[in-house]
């Protein structure tokens, strides 16, 4: 299996991931849900007024690491990703889903935003073994 297919054993689909983002030097780490799709890029729904979009505005390089499994030995990915945010309707339209209705009841919610991490960096970890993607 080449290391692509590996990534995406491990991010593709919905997923439960801890991102990180920088403000003023102080590093901010939190969970949200992400959707890993085949081209590697990943994508999730927050809050526009969340600090985490004022960081992605201010400095657009998050880390993210997501864990495949329920084993401590199990792959896991660290990345280090450009973040966008988008506001217009025709994205939030096409990521909404109806798991998302209890936080912002419609896709026209103006504090409805999608954002998409796109890796330049990929880290791949299975036992004490590592294999590094790059953008």
């Amino acid at each position: 299996m080449d290391l692509k297919e590996k990534i995406l054993n491990v991010i593709r689909g919905e997923h439960v991931a801890a991102m990180a983002t920088v403000s003023e030097g102080e590093p901010a780490v939190r969970f949200m849900g992400l959707f890993g799709k085949d081209d590697l890029t990943l994508v999730g729904a927050t809050m526009k007024s969340s600090r985490k979009v004022q960081h992605i505005r201010e400095k657009p390089v998050v880390a993210i690491s997501i864990w495949s499994g329920e084993n401590i030995s199990d792959p896991y990915v660290t990345i280090v990703s450009m973040a966008k945010v988008y506001e217009d309707l025709e994205t939030k339209r096409g990521f909404w889903k109806p798991t998302l209705e209890p936080y912002f009841q419609t896709p026209e919610n103006p504090e409805y935003v999608v954002l998409e991490f796109i890796p330049q960096r990929i880290e791949y970890y299975s036992g004490a073994v590592m294999e590094v993607w790059e953008r």
